[in-house]
């Protein structure tokens, strides 16, 4: 609540005030534990403390990472290779090296970012020792200490309930139920609920490992991996290569071995050697190990991007999740508005004269005259004010109920009360009685005027037209008691429904404070095609002018709904969602329903709160974005962290995942190119008997120069094409034409080539000249690939391939080079005819991407399955 009582004690303020002081708590009769009795809590291992930080320790990261099916692949090549002594061949493997420090470095940040988890969401608590409020740390309350929990926080250890002062607890995060519940004295409350409503002193019977709380901390680090269509594409590829691979790899050796004369031959004169090496290259060939690394290299990167933005993302896989959003439902408070409510003004109702309610102009929030008082000569407005002050002071938690008390400055909350409701989010009202016999009522004028609806006409106009110029409108009613009407603190708890015969006596309008950066942000997102709505608590009028305001449709007016007019069946909300912009008066688990509607339509839903209402729903989500000022419980379960608060991170953060996402799935298809036309032309080999038609180095080379060094740079060039489900298909489709033009023009070379020629290939030197007229060929065919991927070649695009191209023949004409890559360039007749086969293959190429289509029925893409750049909208 936002003001303390007097010095007769009443329940204090969450936060501190302006100059720091402490908040006020009512007396306690005991004083609490001393300071000896909390050492020896403190020695015995009594203290709100666990051990364990993130659910992944340093070997369980180091392990997991070392051991994949990908490494036991490479790993299991380069060793062969290394056996047969040509170690050149064997510069593969340290894709291993490069690819596992990667992952084990993420990971660790990961970890890291884990392990501070409890030190962002923690917050300072107050516990009465010697007599004392003292503020201490999560970590430092012990067992059997009194502790004070007041609306707003996250219960840090299991409590009994000493004295309740209207609190209200959300358990959602133990039930999964959205109703608040009321805690009397003697009740339990466990860890990981969170006071909404309200305050208590309690006595702490629960610490540390034994409590619900860390139970929740460690769900909220569990390390668990999100669901990527990209990672389960590429561990696809490798699971069919394992089946694939082992018994080809056999094969290879085998027809290798009689390439060179035989076993007993090859044995002998140590040609074996040569025959394994040659069945690696085809085996490494088909693996996309660049795809591997370029993966986790990206994901490395965004971290490290939206770090510095301020954004904390839990997993890098994410970032997919973020780039598939089309639907964005944002909570008004906290993310279009900071939460700062003003207090305009006091609107006596005349209920006895036929004139408009307030003969005042409310016009815009912030504009209005009254200096933040009302009531003038009208008698009645001194106890309006009083009434008021006591029932903001008695029972409403949140920045409404400290603006009015702000506003109403100098008037002090009176020592008469003698029952109270605390204000609840599910409820939307608050009360008190008086000593007087009379209880007053504040909260939303729907609700309180809900059981006399039609009654009060004039009422209902005022309050209509107050919201449509986007202010926070609330009431003021009362009911005089019968006469000898006995009243206690739980008077309210036999007595809590609201009365059908309310008096309204005065509305009270509040305007919010509406972020900078919302506009431009909202007008990002329509632009990208993502549809983004407003789910708020609030009256929908009231936030539909404030959606209008910051443009949430642009130039046309938000749609706007009453959530309690929205159907409970799943599928008909679904299709009222579709014609709706903004939704008031939502409850916590409408917000979830509306999230799982949402599902049901097929989109990707990410979801933006701040307080313990908005947890379901970011649970629900695809991706639950916290703010960094939110409460602890909506911290733990959302996905990403907005670190500074700032919605105007969003966009920046929906760009990385786009770009991320949309480029590793264009050069995944040329990673893949590599596999088929490997797979291809090892199963041509093992058909046809011939030596292999390149070395593995050859491979390492033109692997490099066509398919890993460029993807690097297409992977970090603009796109915010937004991601859609179907990673694989969408590549293998692309990469069939290449891969498959590629592997006719090497084995056509390779099967023609010693005839044209007279070319002995059991002779050394031919064999080395068969191999790089085919390592020639093929890179030249990567480079026609390349060149097909980063289409259009207008821009940039079109330089990085001339480029690598260019390094590629270069690097062949430098000795050294070309002595430790094993390539010679062709002369004289061999040169014309590497030209043709060069030649050959672009026309397989135009043909492959022609005809497989009608081939296999189905679209196969003749562009790259992203859009080029990051200038056209999302579909």
């Amino acid at each position: 609540m936002a003001a303390g009582r007097d010095e007769a004690g009443g329940p204090g303020q969450k936060n501190q005030g302006a100059a720091g002081q402490a908040p006020s708590f009512p007396r306690v009769d005991e004083p609490g534990l001393s300071s000896q009795e909390v050492t020896r809590r403190q020695a015995d291992g009594r203290v709100n403390v666990t051990e364990e930080g993130s659910s992944r320790s340093l070997w369980q990261i180091i392990r997991t990472n070392v051991f994949t099916l990908f490494n036991a692949i490479i790993l299991g090549a380069m060793v062969v290779v290394l056996l047969t002594g040509q170690w050149k061949d064997a510069v593969f493997g340290l894709v291993i090296i490069i690819n596992t420090g990667i992952g084990i470095a993420t990971e660790l940040k990961a970890k890291s970012t884990l392990d501070r988890l409890s030190i962002l969401v923690a917050s300072d608590y107050y516990v009465h020792r010697e007599g004392a409020d003292l503020p201490v740390a999560h970590d430092a309350i012990v067992m059997d200490d009194l502790l004070w929990i007041r609306s707003g926080d996250q219960v840090p250890a299991d409590v009994s309930i000493v004295r309740s002062y209207g609190l209200e607890l959300d358990e959602s995060m133990l039930t999964g139920e959205s109703r608040t519940v009321r805690k009397g004295e003697g009740d339990q409350a466990y860890s990981g609920s969170t006071a909404v409503s309200g305050m208590a002193l309690t006595r702490v019977t629960a610490v540390g490992a034994r409590s619900y709380a860390a139970k929740l901390t460690a769900k909220a680090k569990v390390y668990k991996k999100v669901h990527s269509d990209l990672n389960d594409g590429i561990n696809t590829i490798l699971k069919v290569m394992t089946v694939v691979v082992v018994p080809l790899c056999i094969l290879l050796i085998f027809t290798q071995m009689r390439s060179v004369g035989g076993f007993h031959e090859a044995l002998a004169d140590g040609s074996w050697r040569q025959a394994v090496v040659s069945a690696v290259a085809g085996v490494v060939g088909m693996i996309p190990e660049g795809l591997v690394l370029l993966t986790s290299l990206n994901f490395a990167l965004a971290a490290i991007r939206l770090a510095r933005k301020n954004t904390l993302v839990q997993q890098m896989e994410s970032v997919e999740t973020l780039a598939r959003v089309d639907a964005l439902n944002l909570d008004k408070t906290g993310t279009i508005t900071d939460g700062g409510i003003v207090f305009d003004d006091l609107i006596p109702i005349r209920p006895d004269s036929p004139a408009p309610v307030s003969d005042r102009t409310l016009t815009a929030p912030g504009d209005l005259s009254g200096g933040g008082r009302s009531g003038g000569g009208d008698p009645e407005g001194g106890a309006l004010e009083q009434a008021l002050v006591d029932v903001c002071a008695e029972g409403d938690p949140n920045a409404t109920g400290r603006a009015i008390l702000q506003g109403l400055a100098g008037t002090r909350p009176s020592d008469l009360v003698l029952a109270r409701l605390p204000f609840s989010s599910a409820r939307k009202w608050s009360a008190i009685v008086h000593k007087g016999g009379r209880a007053w009522y504040f909260g939303a004028p729907e609700i309180l005027m809900a059981p006399q609806s039609g009654r009060h006409p004039r009422v209902e106009q005022e309050v209509e037209r107050l919201a449509d110029g986007g202010h926070r409108v609330l009431m003021l009613a009362s009911l005089d008691l019968p006469t000898g009407t006995r009243v206690d603190d739980g008077w309210f708890t036999e007595h809590g429904t609201l009365p059908g015969d309310l008096e309204p006596l005065a509305l009270i309008a509040c305007s919010e404070h509406i972020r900078e950066d919302a506009a431009p942000t909202l007008a990002w997102f329509r632009e990208q095609g993502v549809r983004c709505r407003v789910i708020s608590g609030d009256n929908p009028a009231t936030v539909a002018a404030i959606a209008g305001k910051v443009g949430l449709t642009g130039e046309a007016k938000p749609r706007s709904m009453d959530a309690r007019r929205l159907p409970e069946d799943i599928g008909e909300l679904s299709k009222v969602l579709e014609d709706v912009d903004v939704l008031g008066r939502v409850l916590p688990d409408q917000k979830k329903a509306i999230v799982q509607a949402l599902h049901l339509s097929g989109h990707t839903v990410a979801m933006t709160g701040d307080g313990v209402n908005d947890s379901l729903a970011l649970k629900e989500a695809d991706l639950g974005i916290a703010m960094g000022n939110a409460a602890p419980a909506t911290k733990a379960v959302a996905q990403l962290v907005l670190i500074d608060s700032k919605f105007s991170h969003l966009p920046d953060v929906v760009a990385r995942g786009r770009q991320v996402m949309a480029n590793m799935e264009r050069v995944a298809g040329l990673f893949l190119v590599k596999t088929v036309y490997s797979a291809l032309i090892s199963l041509g080999v093992v058909l046809s008997g011939i030596p292999f038609p390149y070395l593995p180095r050859h491979i390492t080379y033109i692997g490099a120069l066509t398919i890993g060094m460029p993807a690097f740079f297409l992977a970090l060039a603009p796109n915010t094409r937004r991601y859609e489900p179907g990673f694989l298909r969408r590549v293998v489709a692309f990469a069939l034409p290449g891969g498959i033009a590629t592997a006719l023009a090497v084995l056509a070379a390779a099967w023609s080539l010693p005839s044209l020629m007279g070319w002995r290939v059991a002779l050394a030197g031919d064999l080395e000249a068969l191999r790089s007229v085919c390592a020639i060929v093929l890179f030249f065919m990567g480079v026609m690939v390349l060149a097909r991927v980063a289409s259009p070649l207008r821009s940039w695009r079109g330089v990085l391939v001339l480029v690598f191209a260019a390094a590629g023949v270069i690097g062949a004409l430098i000795p050294f080079v070309a002595d430790f890559f094993a390539i010679s360039l062709p002369e004289g007749r061999a040169l014309g005819l590497t030209g043709a086969f060069v030649l050959l293959g672009a026309v397989l190429m135009i043909l492959a991407g022609l005809l497989l289509p009608a081939l296999t029925g189905r679209a196969v893409s003749k562009r790259p399955p992203s859009v080029p750049d990051g200038r056209q909208p999302a579909a």
